[in-house]
């Protein structure tokens, strides 16, 4: 028996997990297909600013988590070398969770049966010159059919690679990310620290009473990422993060988080991957009914905070959008291109990606720019940067007002 269904999602992160359930609250099913064998939890935290907190709460789970992280109220912004600091409130919402908590939440107000772990997606063909949606082919050989197919499979999206969209750029870059734990509790109360110096940025935030998250951006040499280094090699990340947090001349009170942190928390990487912005203004992110979101569509840098939240956005929109071609499901059992319904699904699409183009072509334009300021020497090169990010907004946060608009 031939194996078709409606709606295929490949990836059980963050943004195909949000899809799913954004569709479902439409009252459409899908299927994620997740290679892992179990639930994907891996990542530290994640910010989730004002946008982000719109799209949970129409996904229905924004009350749910806001019970698991306290909300920020103040940003204190330090110059250590320069002396110079300034406290300022935080009037929109903004929270710090766990990506465990957030995936886990996602994936549990979704129907018994939508995820299908250990099912890996290698190849992707179309059906045929006179139907959309496609073929998946398995790394076991085993093939099924999807009438509309999301890719949400991350950086390396086999998905993407099927519309066409080249390889993400990588960025050379020491990313140091972890949990600290306080069990008598930490004293930073709701206050987001973030330190600035030459070549480098650093982040606190609480997640709980008991929990603090960090970060820490290094611009590093391009040489130093053909040997990416992890948390299970024996200590090598953190003894050689410790050396390069020594040699740009961090404050000590940063070396000493990356050691008391928790083991199994810490997450040292030394390349970024993104899409360039001007690839996303240009790139083809539709195929008839098939479609990516999230990083398979926009993998951008840390530095604006703002990949996972727009991952969520997309979630709502592609539903949003879908639902208004389907608003009674697809079925799965009917042919192909009855109905004329290949040709409203793909109009959907187009509206998605339309909608959505703007928007993230603007963030991964910001994170670029920030990102590019980290490790800039060149005057001229920072003044370009920041004229860029003052007509962006980026000091006054404007894209953490924005709104996706409901389901």
């Amino acid at each position: 028996m031939e194996d078709v269904h409606g709606v295929v999602i490949v990836g059980g992160g963050i943004g195909g997990l949000a899809t799913a359930l954004a569709l479902h609250r439409k009252g459409i099913d899908s299927l994620v297909l997740e290679k892992s064998e179990t639930l994907r939890a891996d990542g530290i935290a994640i910010s989730i600013h004002a946008n982000g907190w719109r799209a949970l709460d129409s996904l229905g789970v924004g009350t749910e988590l806001r019970e698991l992280a306290i909300r920020i109220t103040e940003e204190q912004l330090v110059w250590p070398q320069q002396n110079k600091s300034i406290l300022a409130p935080i009037r929109k919402e903004l929270r710090c969770l766990r990506r465990k908590d957030l995936v886990e939440t996602l994936a549990k107000n979704l129907p018994k049966g939508a995820i299908r772990f250990g099912c890996h997606i290698v190849a992707i063909d179309t059906p045929d010159s006179r139907s959309h949606g496609a073929v998946l082919t398995t790394v076991d050989g085993s093939t099924m059919k999807a009438k509309v197919l999301i890719g949400c499979d991350g950086a390396n999206s086999v998905v993407a690679k099927f519309l066409g969209l080249s390889r993400p750029s990588q960025l050379p870059c020491l990313v140091i990310l972890g949990l600290t734990t306080y069990p008598k509790g930490h004293p930073f109360g709701s206050e987001y620290l973030h330190l600035l110096g030459k070549g480098f940025a650093f982040g606190q935030l609480p997640i709980t009473e008991n929990i603090v998250h960090f970060y820490m951006n290094l611009s590093i040499p391009s040489t130093d990422c053909d040997d990416p280094y992890t948390t299970k090699e024996s200590g090598r990340g953190e003894d050689y993060a410790l050396r390069k947090l020594q040699e740009c001349q961090c404050p000590a009170e940063i070396a000493e988080k990356t050691r008391d942190s928790d083991p199994e928390s810490l997450k040292i990487m030394t390349r970024i991957w993104y899409r360039p912005p001007w690839r996303l203004v240009l790139g083809r992110f539709q195929r008839g009914t098939v479609t990516v979101a999230g990083d398979a569509m926009h993998v951008m840098g840390p530095f604006n905070g703002q990949g996972g939240a727009a991952a969520l956005e997309d979630a709502v929109v592609l539903a949003r959008s879908l639902s208004q071609a389907m608003p009674n499901g697809v079925d799965a059992d009917a042919e192909m291109t009855g109905h004329g319904l290949d040709e409203k699904l793909s109009a959907a699409i187009g509206r998605y990606v339309q909608e959505r183009r703007p928007r993230v072509v603007r963030l991964s334009l910001e994170s670029f720019v920030v990102g590019t300021l980290l490790g800039a020497k060149s005057l001229v090169k920072k003044l370009v940067c920041r004229a860029i990010m003052a007509v962006l907004g980026t000091k006054s946060r404007l894209h953490e007002n924005f709104d996706c608009g409901g389901l």
